[in-house]
């Protein structure tokens, strides 16, 4: 009985950590099928972007990109061999909406990717949640998950053995 129970908590403590996996996932994935990683890929104003591609090939250490809101850049082999990366900044008056990334690089490698400008600035704190793209949806499963805390912990203390003496 007492591996049921270690089973059962190993079991949600592994869906835990697995359900923002999906999320992650997706926010590590490059933008479209372009070669073109742009991280964030929903920037504010005022924020640094980073651009990253692997498609130049591995001889390459050099590249010229540009953003319609950004400008020009220049990227630059970084610390792994064969990813190049680029640097600019978003202006503060950039409009929210769709931006183009251009990356060129030898011999006659054009590269194209988007990001979303979000048009402000970012407040608060952070806002991590599971994965979930709603709050309602978020509350719900951070409801459940105490839910099934409290039952665990109610069944716990109900099958506590008795006194010995008694």
């Amino acid at each position: 009985m007492r591996n049921a129970r270690c089973g059962i908590g190993i079991a949600l403590v592994l869906g835990a950590l697995v359900l923002p996996v999906p999320a992650a996932v997706a926010a590590g994935a490059p933008a479209g099928d372009s070669g073109i990683q742009i991280s964030p890929g929903d920037a504010a104003p005022g924020s640094t972007v980073t651009v990253s591609t692997r498609a130049c090939g591995p001889e390459v250490t050099y590249g010229k990109g540009e953003s319609k809101a950004g400008g020009a850049f220049h990227l630059f082999e970084g610390d792994r061999e064969g990813v190049l990366t680029g640097q600019f900044q978003i202006p503060d008056e950039a409009r929210s909406g769709s931006d183009t990334v251009i990356v060129k690089c030898p011999p006659r490698i054009k590269l194209t990717g988007t990001y979303q400008v979000s048009g402000r600035r970012p407040s608060g704190a952070v806002d991590a949640g599971f994965g979930a793209e709603d709050k309602e949806t978020r509350l719900a499963l951070g409801a459940a998950l105490l839910v099934a805390a409290a039952a665990g912990s109610v069944a716990r203390i109900r099958r506590r053995p008795r006194g010995l003496g008694s």
